[in-house]
């Protein structure tokens, strides 16, 4: 995924690492609650996930991203969206000019209450949390970080197209958003803009004029064994209430093992440009290691993020509650 560099307030501001102590609200299990939502389809998830890792590495400006993005506007079509593409060229931290596509599927485009889903589909082009260094500039083939949460939505995607919610809903696979300084090259100077550049033009040219909606989800690494979902620092500054819903869905599906009541850590994300530019309240699913507030699932921006890393229960719990939210919603 992104920088997806947790940092720490410090002194005079807040702690905001994981397992800082903080005292909160944990999701509890409602054994009589009654699922609202179509069930979601692990394998048909799992299917997606393997599928765009096969492209290879989808890197900005590579055969393997075009033959993937293509692969995402067909599969969003086949599933009854209505696709738009946003084609453009970004700037990466070194000067490089991507060509960036960000794919964007909607859903009852006559509902003006609407919700956002969105996830990252692009991956990167520096292994630089490898332990190797001799790894550090290969690119990734990121089944966690990037293709995880792209499954998950398409397998939404299906689902919407056969029982429309009460409410619209757009699916945003965002590109660009993992080129940013890597560790190897990084100075003195801040480095966070480097990153999420196909989400912050889309945040200033969005797809519909003046675009609104009720809130946004954000799904990355979504896809490991056992993984730990904290209530992340700027979703809960920028859209506390909405985490609250998802977690509070979270745990009426009994799923309070993966989404946990503790506040996480702050991640530099696609969530971030939706929040402060767009103004649409936003919310990032994203795995933190509950035992070390510093860190991602193990294989982070190295060249084990492979397969072997996909959980079909995991990406079951995240996408059978992002799709309650959504049909809990009106």
């Amino acid at each position: 995924m992104s920088i997806k560099n947790i940092f720490i307030i410090s002194s005079l501001f807040l702690f905001i690492a994981c397992g800082c102590n903080q005292k909160a609200t944990t999701t509890t299990a409602n054994s009589s609650y009654q699922q609202i939502s179509p069930d979601f389809n692990t394998d048909s998830a799992y299917t997606y996930v393997d599928k765009q890792v096969s492209f290879g590495y989808r890197v900005p400006n590579t055969p393997e991203h075009v033959a993937c993005g293509d692969y995402l506007v067909s599969e969003l079509k086949r599933h009854g969206a209505e696709v738009q593409e946003q084609i453009t060229v970004v700037t990466a931290y070194n000067g490089t000019k991507l060509n960036a596509r960000n794919i964007i599927g909607s859903y009852g485009m006559d509902k003006k209450n609407r919700v956002l889903l969105f996830a990252h589909w692009d991956t990167r082009p520096y292994s630089d949390q490898d332990p190797n260094p001799e790894n550090w500039k290969k690119p990734l083939l990121g089944a966690n970080d990037g293709a995880s949460g792209v499954g998950v939505l398409l397998e939404i995607a299906r689902v919407l197209q056969t029982k429309e919610p009460e409410i619209g809903v757009d699916i945003i696979f965002f590109d660009a958003e993992d080129y940013g300084t890597p560790e190897f090259e990084k100075s003195n100077e801040a480095t966070d803009h480097t990153w999420c550049l196909g989400s912050r033009y889309w945040a200033e040219n969005p797809h519909v004029p003046n675009y609104k909606a009720k809130f946004g989800i954000l799904l990355d690494m979504v896809g490991a064994e056992g993984a730990t979902f904290y209530k992340e620092y700027f979703s809960m500054k920028y859209a506390k209430n909405i985490v609250e819903k998802v977690w509070n869905v979270a745990g009426q599906l009994n799923n309070g093992r993966y989404f946990k009541g503790e506040d996480g850590g702050a991640t530099v994300d696609d969530h971030l440009p939706v929040n402060e530019i767009r103004r649409i309240p936003s919310v990032n699913i994203v795995h933190h290691d509950g035992n070390n507030g510093m860190s991602f699932f193990h294989s982070w921006h190295t060249q084990k993020d492979d397969m072997s890393n996909i959980s079909k229960e995991t990406l079951k719990v995240v996408g059978q509650t992002v799709l309650e939210v959504v049909y809990k919603e009106k």
